[in-house]
């Protein structure tokens, strides 16, 4: 099972006693204790694996986290091939970013840009066998990190607690 871990910001951090302050918690659309706790935890836990994982790619002498996202959706669509706005949407990286890492990727020989209008502006990016072998790779590193940082904390039964917590929030 893949386990899809979105970075929502390159650094969080959260001022509890400002979140905490009376003026914010009086509105009846503030969240009350509990529900800011939960929030500044998950994003606390979220900067702290992807760091934790992140490190691990390093270490192991791959390539960083983005680039497995995206060699993931394309290994997993139909035929290997996706138009750049469904990479967008599937990662939720920024169309900037995607950009840019797309001519990284294509740099590489992991993926390439095939195009299939007749005038030339649509064009898909595709997988190919090094990006695919890279992937595989790459979730070597990946299975051990999820395992060592989150499965090693968490036993299965607060696992699936957790995933289905969470799944209420996608």
């Amino acid at each position: 099972m893949h386990l899809h871990i979105l970075s929502f910001a390159s650094t969080v951090k959260i001022d509890v006693n400002a979140f905490m302050s009376e003026e914010i918690s009086t509105t009846s659309q503030s969240p009350g204790e509990t529900v800011t706790l939960a929030w500044i935890n998950l994003m606390r836990a979220q900067q702290r694996l992807l760091a934790a994982m992140e490190r691990d790619f390093k270490s192991a002498g791959m390539p960083p986290l983005g680039w497995y996202d995206v060699l993931w959706e394309l290994a997993r669509s139909d035929d290997g091939r996706l138009r750049p706005f469904e990479i967008e949407e599937r990662t939720l990286l920024a169309q900037y970013n995607l950009s840019r890492l797309i001519d990284r990727l294509e740099k590489k020989g992991l993926v390439e840009r095939r195009t299939f209008d007749d005038d030339g502006r649509g064009r898909w990016v595709a997988i190919t066998e090094k990006g695919r072998r890279l992937r595989t790779e790459m979730w070597e590193v990946y299975a051990q990190s999820i395992a060592r940082h989150l499965g090693a904390k968490l036993p299965d039964g607060d696992a699936a607690r957790l995933a289905s917590l969470l799944s209420r929030l996608a």
